[in-house]
């Protein structure tokens, strides 16, 4: 289910996702791409500022909400290099976007956390088509689950306390 041209933009997400983390943020990076192949809009994690809300995938479901018409919405792809948390999947549903692509899952995260001591997430960590039961979703990616997952080692090591 997951193509060449699909893997290229998970490789864009994770490495927004490094991009992210060198800046002292979580690892996490989003792609949105129209139905053409045009990449529409990147973003990476930003809640190191405090504001924990400052996810990718939600600041694609904001931006393509008053970018985007809602056809170009539901033709579109958001690329990203992990499973969406509930907020992000419910904003995308309610904002009518398109098929989801991830490099690592929920559950891959979750099992990670708790193998490098990680704390656990404030939010249940519910897989996307459980709080958005139409979307379509593709993921994860084993070909890129190694090198997610040592992201977040990375973070562990250099912020023990996140």
């Amino acid at each position: 289910m997951i193509t060449d041209v699909d893997f290229g933009h998970l490789e864009r997400a994770v490495d927004l996702a490094e991009a992210a983390l060198t800046a002292g943020d979580e690892p996490f990076g989003s792609v949105l791409v129209s139905a053409t192949g045009e990449v529409l809009f990147t973003d990476h994690n930003r809640v190191s500022g405090g504001d924990r809300t400052r996810h990718p995938e939600f600041a694609i479901a904001r931006w393509a909400a008053e970018h985007l018409t809602p056809q170009q919405r539901v033709t579109s792809t958001v690329y990203t290099s992990g499973e969406h948390c509930p907020m992000c999947a419910a904003a995308h549903a309610w904002v009518g976007l398109g098929r989801i692509v991830y490099a690592s899952s929920s559950e891959q995260l979750t099992a990670w956390r708790a193998e490098i001591g990680a704390p656990d997430s404030p939010v249940a960590p519910l897989p996307i088509q459980q709080v958005a039961p139409g979307l379509t979703v593709h993921g994860p990616e084993p070909r890129l689950a190694q090198r997610v997952r040592g992201l977040h080692e990375r973070r562990r090591r250099e912020s023990p306390h996140d």
